[in-house]
């Protein structure tokens, strides 16, 4: 099989990336580093629409992530998040905002490439369930709970103490599963997963998260709460940021990412896998998968390598996405 006609033919999807705050100066990959124009080809950061182009994406995840020191202007900083995408959007007719599988297939049968908002961190909500109509309203499709810190939905996984979801956390689930928004449980302690997991009546997924086996990161799904996920019909999305793939910088590749992926696909199977890269989200001092989005056809090659059948490959780069989407 030729590997890369085979990328080319796939509808690619990527579940989560931090580069809208590359667009307002405030890039996570290279911290200090100046606003970059998303239409132009980098030499630095890990995505732009040029380079997202030459990897064959059709729909990339953009989340809206509010560091620690604006969170108590959340609400509106996520706002203005949206409203810096949004003057992407103004200035191309290439990249385009979508809100289902529809329109991902649409964007691509075009000829354009796809954008899904998502929000990393429930404090934009404010405890408001009408800010989350109001984010809804203008585009946003997934929600994950909690970055690493506490907030009014539960508590992350990087937050001292017990403790699960809040009573206002269980309501926003219920809020989003009748609203047809996804459940984001990447970030997650592993009590409020486990909370999320006994009430949820929809698909959860786990935007960019790794496997605890392979490298034992408590932001690194175990066994058991995989498999739960998939069991909700939602989907455990791989990602390259180098702490979760080794704990050792000089043993991050594209193998040991491949590593996880092997683990993964015996525990969840292989409708239940999918890519959540978080490129733009981490520093590359912590090891390297892949460059950049312009190097997504190595991971389906590596894969093909590696004897995994095409549907399976065809299914993690994207298939499995839009089955959520749908």
């Amino acid at each position: 099989m030729d590997a890369d006609a085979f990328h080319r033919s796939l509808t690619v999807v990527d579940g989560h990336c931090d580069t809208v705050l590359d667009l307002v100066g405030r890039p996570l990959s290279r911290p200090g580093g100046l606003p970059r124009d998303f239409l132009k080809r980098g030499s630095f950061g890990h995505l732009d629409l040029p380079r997202l182009v030459e990897g064959g994406m059709a729909c990339q995840t953009m989340a809206l992530f509010v560091e620690d020191a604006l969170v108590p202007d959340a609400t509106a900083e996520t706002h203005r998040l949206i409203d810096a995408l949004e003057s992407v959007f103004d200035r191309t007719d290439r990249f385009v905002q979508v809100t289902d599988a529809a329109g991902i297939r649409a964007a691509r049968q075009a000829g354009k490439l796809a954008a899904l908002l998502s929000i990393e961190g429930g404090e934009c909500l404010g405890g408001s369930l009408d800010e989350l109509r109001a984010f809804r309203a203008r585009g946003v499709r997934m929600l994950g709970l909690t970055w690493n810190r506490a907030n009014a939905l539960g508590r992350g996984v990087r937050a001292p103490g017990p403790g699960g979801l809040t009573d206002f956390g269980r309501k926003t689930v219920r809020e989003m599963e009748r609203l047809g928004m996804v459940v984001d449980a990447s970030h997650l302690s592993d009590e409020a997963l486990d909370d999320l997991l006994a009430m949820a009546e929809r698909p959860v997924v786990a935007s960019h998260s790794n496997a605890r086996a392979v490298c034992p990161d408590d932001r690194n799904l175990d066994d058991a709460r995989a498999e739960a996920i998939a069991r909700t019909g939602g989907l455990v999305a791989l990602t390259f940021a180098g702490a979760f793939v080794d704990a050792d910088p000089a043993r991050v590749s594209l193998a040991r990412f491949l590593d996880h992926f092997e683990h993964l696909l015996a525990v969840v199977g292989p409708g239940h896998l999918g890519l959540g890269s978080d490129f733009d989200g981490y520093t590359d001092a912590y090891g390297v998968v892949l460059p950049s989005c312009a190097d997504l056809p190595a991971l389906t090659s590596a894969l093909l390598a590696r004897g995994h059948a095409a549907e399976t490959v065809r299914g993690f780069m994207g298939e499995n996405w839009l089955r959520i989407f749908e």
